[in-house]
């Protein structure tokens, strides 16, 4: 039954709509993520080694030659210019996405523009909430358990607790984030646990799809050599691709354990 929704709403041109606003916002958003990091006196080469590891192939070398660029030195003056190209770019990606979860409902859109636009636009704001969050918090939790260590000896086994745990934080915060679009963003009203399943779905399939997808760009995919310069950048857009796919499977997943229980 999830197939044929899948099928039913078009999710895959969905998906490129969302890829396609996700790519244009990705340097406004690093612009108004990365601007905060020099303040924290973070090292360059500890989140560019982080983001190579995590992204997918030659995308982390695109991203990394912008981060270097940007914690260079610290830009409070763009930090404004960063946040409102974010939000304005980004948001015409969560307009679909709207979309995308009022076909999953099967729901016609009755709110204003006005309304539409300030709640993609808060959306997006807490999207850019959980993507610092899950790509930077182990940055700064091996950080922090360095600073900890300095002044008092850990044992190995809670230094390993410790780890657990800030990616355990981390993928919690990410869950409770979707929760909220995935409740906010359809013109429908229900309670916030019916979309758990959902946000934790997306969650736990993206993080396996970036790793795995990550794993094979970089030991099969060679796109740089069949693309050429603009392989990093095909590379990303196959990665929005599939969050979006994911993002609007999580919805379709939500949209139908409840109508399941309404039936």
């Amino acid at each position: 039954m999830l197939v044929k929704k899948f099928m039913d709403d078009e999710t895959t041109g969905l998906a490129a709509q969302l890829a396609y606003y996700f790519l244009l916002s990705l340097f406004p958003l690093l612009l108004f993520i990365l601007t905060l990091l020099p303040y924290f006196s973070l090292p360059v080469s500890q989140v560019v080694e982080f983001i190579q590891t995590y992204a997918p192939g030659e995308t982390g070398e695109i991203i990394a030659d912008n981060i270097v660029s940007l914690l260079s030195e610290t830009r409070g003056g763009l930090l404004s210019v960063g946040l409102i190209g974010t939000l304005w770019t980004a948001s015409g990606g969560i307009n679909a996405f709207i979309r995308a979860t009022n076909r999953a409902y099967e729901v016609e859109e009755t709110r204003s523009f006005l309304t539409v636009r300030l709640l993609s636009m808060t959306l997006t704001f807490s999207m850019v909430f959980v993507v610092a969050i899950t790509l930077f918090l182990p940055v700064f939790g091996q950080a922090l358990m360095n600073v900890i260590q300095s002044f008092i000896p850990i044992a190995d086994h809670l230094e390993l607790l410790f780890q657990v745990l800030r990616w355990v934080f981390a993928v919690g915060i990410m869950v409770f984030v979707l929760m909220v679009l995935y409740l906010a963003a359809p013109n429908a009203a229900f309670k916030l646990r019916e979309v758990f399943w959902g946000a934790l779905f997306a969650t736990v399939v993206w993080q396996l799809i970036s790793v795995g997808f990550s794993y094979y760009v970089s030991n099969f995919g060679n796109y740089e050599a069949t693309y050429g310069a603009i392989g990093g950048i095909i590379v990303l857009m196959i990665w929005f691709y599939l969050t979006g796919i994911i993002l609007i499977v999580g919805g379709q997943l939500n949209a139908m354990l409840y109508k399941w229980k309404k039936s």
